[in-house]
């Protein structure tokens, strides 16, 4: 089993820097995401790693919550956490390029053998269905979430 892995960029004309902090405010997540609709730190959390922070996310179908840790936190080069309850190891990430014009922002997301392994245990022969949604809803809610973020940055 391999890593699936869905990713876009885009080019702001803001800095590394600047993109870096508005990304690493976990709480702004829902003014740009598709699905994560709130984000709040865990108490004295913040953008840094090992802090630990819970999602709220809404699909037509369900409502659930995430709780996930920080694992890379660069300002202006990178920030990233891992989804760790449920045990999913799904790995969401962004990354600053400065570029003319901006800052490349490439927003990726990462399924772990880990995370279909326990996909298989929780949905059995639908598994691989789900992770294909998973797979696909990541890959449209990044060109979303990466516009949002522009509009936001540069407004």
């Amino acid at each position: 089993m391999e890593t699936l892995r869905q990713s876009g960029s885009i080019v702001i004309n803001r800095s590394p820097e600047d993109l870096y902090d508005l990304v690493a405010d976990v709480t702004r997540m829902g003014d740009w995401s598709p699905v994560c609709k709130a984000c709040r730190w865990d108490e004295g959390a913040g953008p840094r790693v090992g802090a630990m922070f819970t999602g709220r996310n809404v699909v037509p179908e369900r409502t659930w919550e995430t709780r996930s840790e920080v694992v890379a936190a660069d300002r202006g080069r990178e920030f990233a956490w891992v989804v760790v309850e449920p045990p999913t190891r799904a790995r969401w990430g962004y990354s600053f390029t400065a570029v003319d014009g901006g800052t490349e922002v490439t927003e990726t997301w990462d399924l772990p053998p880990e995370g279909s392994a326990f996909f298989e245990n929780v949905f059995g022969a639908t598994a691989p269905e789900e992770i294909g949604n998973r797979s696909e809803g990541a890959k449209q809610g990044i060109g979303e979430t990466l516009a949002a973020i522009k509009t936001a940055a540069e407004a």
